[in-house]
């Protein structure tokens, strides 16, 4: 007979790729649902994916820029998911550790969205300059 700590962890346990990709959808959707940031990030990331249509980007432009996007969106939704273990281990009580980690995640967003910055301005600094002035 299986332990009770067997039977519990089991429960949690993705059974199948199906249930597997439920679990991940549902973080996600709530990522997007509940994160003020997570809405900015979608907003500017399906503006310039507008702007790359408009613009007519080449396959590799269009891979730095869905890197980019995915990045952005990929370390968010890690910030969100550090910021809510942090919560709940230290009890909504403040600690410099929690403080920390929580920092340390939101610094790891703002990293990555300077190199979505970066990129950006890589590809479409040039593509807006013909556009005005040719």
């Amino acid at each position: 007979m299986a332990s009770p700590d067997k039977k519990t962890k089991k429960k949690w346990k993705n059974q199948t790729l199906i249930a597997s990709l439920e679990f991940a959808l549902t973080g996600i959707f709530t990522a997007f649902k509940e994160e003020r940031n997570m809405k900015k990030h979608i907003l500017s990331a399906l503006l310039v994916s507008l702007a790359g249509i408009f613009f007519q980007l080449s396959a590799i432009e269009w891979l730095l820029l869905l890197l980019s996007i995915f990045l952005v969106i990929s370390f968010e939704v890690l910030n969100s998911a550090i910021e809510n273990v942090v919560d709940l281990a230290s009890d909504y009580h403040f600690s410099m550790l929690a403080k920390n980690a929580k920092d340390m995640a939101a610094g790891a967003v703002l990293l990555v969205s300077f190199y979505a910055v970066i990129t950006g301005l890589v590809i479409f600094v040039p593509k807006i300059w013909n556009l005005i002035f040719d």
